[in-house]
């Protein structure tokens, strides 16, 4: 049998806030324990190697619920709980990690804690009493939790500034839809939109540990977080429609290579130019470059993924299948008559709302 793949500190650290989440038994056990001003040191992770750092106390192999989990934090002891925390191994379990181990904690407790979260690569959750505080040790990643209150002030102001960046965006996308039916599409127009998406995808992603740490406490803004990011899932084809194809560049490593590009990099729209396969000075691009029409034609939302890519493939470009009569489209694979007639009514109908819409600005 395949032996399982080990997870990264930081998938690992994913699934801990998942695992101590409001709405989850072990936050409903941390709770209480924090109300009776209480403290207490939960190690969850492999049996064995947990058990190989730890010696005494009692052993239990009971079902955790929170209204034990809470009794047994009276003890002084640590914890010992399965990976999934479905079982109670242990309680009132010394620790013995290895204090050659460097931590900078000051309190037993904390430092036993993340001395053992780095040995045994689990996770260790240490309620303070003193600080009325609940940390989390995953491999080598501390991270104090916020209160739920914190939480959701923090996730709003970040929602607001997702919306900002969407709206710049929008416009971005709105304003190169409307140059790819003109066919005057500059580098730096192309550019500026992946750049615009790109900042949308990174504040997303810094919201994304918050709704984790909410667990139920965000589900609203998780919601208004799907529908605020719906938007991402054409924009990433900007990418696709113009990065330049070269031996060993797919759309696959020019997506991954704007990804490295860092937060200051990303600034300067050279860098995105560069990418993308053209050079980090934009004005060595001086021709207009044409579309595949991947984004545009994806934005329909009345041609099949298939279809496109066998129209893609037969024209090689937005502005061949924009001017290929009706009998030239249905040599495409899979487009009939129908379909055909559908295409050029659907991209005609595009054209007219970006109109519309650049009127009413």
């Amino acid at each position: 049998m395949a032996k399982a793949k080990r997870k990264t500190s930081q998938e690992a650290f994913r699934d801990a806030l998942v695992m101590i989440s409001p709405g989850t038994k072990i936050r409903e056990a941390i709770s209480a324990i924090l109300q009776s001003h209480n403290g207490a040191l939960l190690c969850i992770g492999e049996p064995k190697r947990l058990a190989d750092v730890s010696e005494g106390g009692i052993e239990l192999h009971a079902p955790c619920t929170p209204q034990l989990l809470y009794e047994l934090a009276k003890m002084d002891g640590a914890i010992i709980l399965n990976s999934d925390c479905s079982t109670i191994l242990y309680a009132n379990r010394f620790l013995k990690p290895d204090n050659t181990i460097g931590t900078d904690e000051t309190g037993t407790r904390h430092r036993a804690a993340e001395r053992i979260a780095k040995q045994t690569k689990c996770i260790v959750v240490a309620v303070s009493e003193r600080r009325s505080s609940v940390t989390v040790y995953v491999h080598n990643i501390k991270h104090i939790m916020d209160t739920i209150p914190t939480l959701l002030n923090k996730a709003m102001q970040a929602i607001q500034t997702l919306e900002k960046y969407i709206s710049v965006m929008e416009q971005a996308m709105a304003d190169l839809s409307t140059r790819e039916f003109q066919d005057m599409v500059t580098i730096f127009d192309v550019c500026k939109a992946v750049q615009r998406c790109e900042m949308v995808i990174r504040i997303t992603a810094e919201i994304e540990p918050y709704l984790l740490e909410l667990g139920t406490e965000g589900r609203l803004i998780e919601l208004q977080l799907k529908e605020l990011t719906i938007p991402l899932d054409e924009a990433e084809l900007v990418i696709k429609d113009y990065y330049k194809v070269r031996a060993g560049v797919d759309f696959d490593v020019a997506r991954q290579r704007v990804k490295d590009i860092s937060q200051q990099d990303l600034l300067n729209l050279g860098n995105i130019s560069q990418a993308l396969g053209y050079g980090p000075n934009l004005r060595s691009v001086d021709t207009y470059l044409p579309s595949r029409g991947y984004r545009l034609l994806t934005q329909t939302h009345r041609i099949p993924p298939q279809i496109i890519e066998n129209l893609i493939t037969r024209f090689g470009s937005l502005q061949a299948i924009l001017r290929a009569p009706k009998e030239d489209l249905v040599e495409a694979e899979g487009v009939g008559e129908v379909l055909a007639e559908r295409i050029r009514v659907s991209l005609n109908l595009l054209r007219s709302q970006l109109t519309l819409d650049r009127g009413s600005r």
